[in-house]
C-alpha cells in the first residue's frame, strides 16, 4: 500500500507514516464533495466565497513562519524561501478573493435581437494532484479559483508532503470552508484513475512530470472532462547585451539555484552571444562554485539538498551521462554526497548529446555559446518544452522579436523570480496544457454559461 511520510531530505528523520485511504474512505470524500455542490458552495453569494478566501490568506499570512519550518522538512529549500513560498500563496489567494466579483461577473453580448450574456458557473468537484515542490504555492494557484467559482476542491498531495497539506486543510476549514468544499484525498495510482473515471468528478489539475502528464491527460481525455497540465520546463537564458554584468550574473545564479534547483520554471540552459560567452561563463562559473550546500533552516543558506536520494542519483547520472557523451565539466564533480548536490556548471554540449534536450532538475547549468540573435532562438525552442524563458538585452526591439520568436508560454525580459498572482502561468509543447493564475486561472474549470431572452 502506498505511504505518505516526511523524510528530511536534510537529516534523514522520518515522520509518521500514513497510508493511502481505504476505498471507502475516497467515496466518503467524493460523495462529501458531491454533495457540498449540490446544495452547499454553489448555492452561496459570490462574495461569501471570497470573504472565506480572505480569511485563508490572513492565516497563512499569521502562520507563514510555521508552515515554512513544515515545508523545509518535506523538501529542503531553504528557510527564507519557504517562508516566501506560505507568502506568495497567501497573495494568491487574496489576489482571487479581492477580485472575485469582477471575474466571476455576467458578461454582456451584443445580440441582433433581444439580450445575451455570459454567466460564469461553477462545474462540480475538480481534483489536483500535487508536486512536491511547491507543496502550498501549487494548490493555491488551483484552489483559490476553484473556491470563489463553487467549485468543491479535492486534493491529492505528493507522496513526501502530508503534513503541510494536513496543516493547510485545517486552516481553511477554520477559515470557514465546509468540509466537502475541500478535503485532502491520500491515494495510490489505481484510487487515482478511478476518481478521473468518476462522474461526480468534473476536471483535473496536475503539476509533474511528462509520464505523469501524459497519463493524466490521456485518462482524463478518455472520460471527456478537461485537464490543466502543468509539467518540466528546459528553460533558456539568453543574454545578447548588458550594461551591467554583475547584476545579470546575480540574476542568472538566482534562476538557477532557487528552489534548490528544483524549479519547473527555472533557467536551465544559459544561451549567451559570443561575444559575452567568456565574460559571463568566467563569472556565473565563479559564483556558481562559491556556492555550498547547507543546513535548509539556517538563514545564511543559499542552497539546500535535493529533495530525496532518488533525485540526487537521478541528477547525478544526467550528468555522467552527458559527459560521456562530449560534454565538459566547467564547475563541480556531478556527484552527490547523500541528497547533497554542489552546484554543476556544463558545456560543450553538442546536438547529439542526450543533455541537449534533457531537463536537469537541480542545481545544474548548461552554458550554450552563440553567434546571432537567430541562432538563439533556434537554440532556445530546441527542447520538448516550452514553458518559461529569460531574454537579457538592452535593445527594447531585440527584446521584443526574441519573445515573439520563443516556443513558450511565458517570456521575461530583463528579470528573475517575477512570477505574480496576476500573471497567468502556463506553458507549450510538453511543458503542458492551460494556465494558472491571474483572470485566466478562473476560466479553466467555468462553465461559461450562455443565457438568452428576447
Amino acid at each position: 500500500m502506498k505511504t505518505f511520510q516526511v523524510i528530511n531530505p536534510y537529516t534523514g528523520e522520518e515522520g509518521p507514516a500514513h497510508p493511502a485511504a481505504s476505498d471507502e474512505v475516497i467515496e466518503q470524500i467524493v460523495a462529501a464533495a458531491h454533495s457540498e455542490y449540490n446544495g452547499g458552495m454553489n448555492r452561496d453569494q459570490v462574495k461569501d466565497r471570497a470573504a472565506i478566501v480572505t480569511r485563508i490568506a490572513d492565516l497563512l499570512m499569521e502562520r507563514s513562519a510555521e508552515f515554512g519550518e513544515i515545508i523545509v522538512r518535506e523538501m529542503g529549500k531553504p528557510l527564507a524561501q519557504a517562508v516566501g513560498e506560505v507568502e506568495f500563496s497567501a497573495d494568491i489567494f487574496r489576489y482571487f478573493a479581492d477580485n472575485a466579483e469582477e471575474f466571476l461577473a455576467d458578461e454582456q453580448i451584443p445580440a441582433g435581437a433581444g439580450t445575451a450574456w455570459i454567466r460564469k458557473s461553477p462545474i462540480g468537484p475538480v481534483l489536483g494532484i500535487m508536486p512536491w515542490n511547491f507543496p502550498i504555492y501549487q494548490i493555491a494557484r488551483f484552489a483559490g479559483p476553484s473556491i470563489i467559482l463553487g467549485n468543491p476542491v479535492l486534493i491529492k498531495p505528493a507522496q513526501q508532503c502530508p503534513e503541510s497539506s494536513a496543516a493547510l486543510e485545517a486552516l481553511i476549514h477554520e477559515a470557514g470552508l465546509p468540509i466537502g468544499g475541500y478535503q485532502n484525498v491520500l491515494a495510490d495510482n489505481d484510487q487515482i484513475a478511478a476518481m478521473i473515471d468518476d462522474p461526480r468528478i468534473q476536471g483535473i489539475s496536475l503539476t509533474g512530470s511528462e509520464r505523469a502528464g501524459a497519463i493524466v491527460g490521456a485518462a482524463a481525455g478518455a472520460n471527456l472532462k478537461k485537464s490543466v497540465l502543468e509539467l518540466g520546463g528546459s528553460d533558456p537564458f539568453i543574454l545578447m547585451s548588458t550594461d551591467d554584468m554583475e547584476a545579470t550574473v546575480e540574476a542568472a545564479v538566482a534562476a538557477r539555484i532557487d528552489n534548490n534547483g528544483q524549479a519547473c520554471n527555472g533557467a536551465k540552459r544559459f544561451v549567451i552571444i559570443d561575444s559575452l560567452y567568456e565574460e559571463f561563463a568566467e563569472k556565473f562559473s565563479a559564483a556558481m562554485g562559491a556556492i555550498t550546500v547547507g543546513d535548509p533552516m539556517d538563514e545564511s543558506t543559499e542552497l539546500g539538498p535535493m529533495c530525496s536520494v532518488a533525485a540526487a542519483k537521478g541528477l547525478e547520472e544526467q550528468v555522467a551521462e552527458a559527459v560521456a557523451a562530449g560534454a565538459t565539466l566547467r564547475v563541480g564533480t556531478g556527484k552527490r554526497d547523500g541528497t547533497k548536490f554542489a552546484p554543476a556548471v556544463l558545456e560543450n554540449i553538442s546536438p547529439e548529446n542526450p543533455a541537449y534536450v534533457t531537463e536537469f532538475f537541480g542545481p545544474v547549468a548548461q552554458l550554450h555559446r552563440v553567434s546571432s540573435e537567430e541562432e538563439a532562438i533556434v537554440l532556445a525552442n530546441a527542447t520538448p518544452f516550452g514553458l518559461g524563458s529569460y531574454v537579457f538585452t538592452t535593445d527594447a526591439e531585440q527584446a521584443d522579436r526574441i519573445a515573439d520568436g520563443i516556443d513558450a508560454g511565458m517570456v521575461y525580459i530583463n528579470e528573475v523570480g517575477a512570477d505574480a498572482p496576476e500573471l497567468p502561468f502556463g506553458g507549450v509543447k510538453n511543458s503542458g496544457t492551460g494556465r494558472e493564475l491571474g483572470p485566466y486561472g478562473v476560466d479553466e474549470f467555468v462553465n461559461r454559461k450562455l443565457v438568452k431572452r428576447p
